[in-house]
């Protein structure tokens, strides 16, 4: 799949998503999704624009999407692993954090994934990669963090209530933290350097971590669930089935999981 492709996706995507933005909490759920959750009028017109340019390049696809679910393009192929909207919460809300990803997945599982491509749909940030390419914004290489401070966490807390005290003794030893609701974004600046750490304890769908997996790999990286448990065998599928930390080095990994092992 040709990144370009994707691009060009992203470019219809930014013409059109403004144009069903309304004034914040104004969108009520049209359905729900194949994932579970509610759809919202801007989750399902950037499911379309995708869909419909993937269904131009031509390309036999096997759809794996939040929205739809699984829709095969010329009787399948490859999967295209789809978030239309990640962050759609942020999105009705009037919060300029969110994003759209897609995935290009060989297999069956998340160490499959051959490019991706990340669009913030605020500012037109742009982030690519495929496998041993390196992880690019706006066409410029990028790279993780490579010291051992704990600049700045990002987090997501599915259940607050449980999820944040799970996470504190991490959280404590960070200068800064944030909770910015948008999982592919989140990690996708962590690939560009600008996080150091992201961590969800709860269980995270592929298409929400698919995309931000391969930037952070490609950029230098570190990922594996909560525990330190390799997610390259997890499956691609519509079900949550990992929790999340990436970090920018070993380093920071190591003394992460050290700080959630308390």
């Amino acid at each position: 799949m040709n990144i370009e492709l994707l691009r060009n996706i992203g470019r219809q995507l930014l013409k059109e998503i403004p144009l069903v933005r309304q004034k914040p909490l104004a969108q009520t759920a049209i359905g729900t999704g194949a994932s579970g959750d509610k759809t919202f009028p801007v989750d399902k017109k950037a499911e379309e624009i995708i869909i419909s340019g993937l269904e131009k390049s031509g390309e036999p696809l096997s759809i794996v999407s939040e929205e739809i679910g699984i829709h095969d393009i010329k009787g399948g192929g490859k999967k295209a692993l789809i978030d239309p909207i990640d962050g759609s919460r942020n999105a009705i809300a009037g919060i300029p954090f969110y994003c759209t990803s897609i995935a290009i997945v060989g297999g069956d599982t998340i160490g499959d994934i051959e490019a991706v491509y990340v669009l913030n749909l605020i500012n037109g940030d742009e982030f690519w990669a495929e496998k041993n390419k390196g992880a690019f914004l706006n066409g410029e290489r990028v790279v993780t963090q490579k010291d051992k401070e704990f600049y700045l966490i990002a987090y997501e807390a599915q259940t607050p209530g449980k999820d944040i005290k799970e996470i504190m003794p991490l959280l404590s030893k960070s200068r800064k933290t944030r909770c910015l609701g948008a999982t592919a974004l989140d990690l996708a600046y962590l690939a560009s350097g600008s996080i150091s750490v992201f961590v969800n304890p709860s269980l995270s769908r592929s298409f929400d971590f698919g995309g931000g997996w391969l930037l952070v790999k490609e950029a230098g990286g570190i990922f594996t669930d909560i525990k330190g448990n390799a997610i390259e065998k997890t499956e691609i599928s519509l079900k949550k089935n990992a929790s999340l930390l990436a970090s920018g080095n070993e380093e920071l990994h190591k003394e992460a999981l050290r700080l959630l092992a308390q």
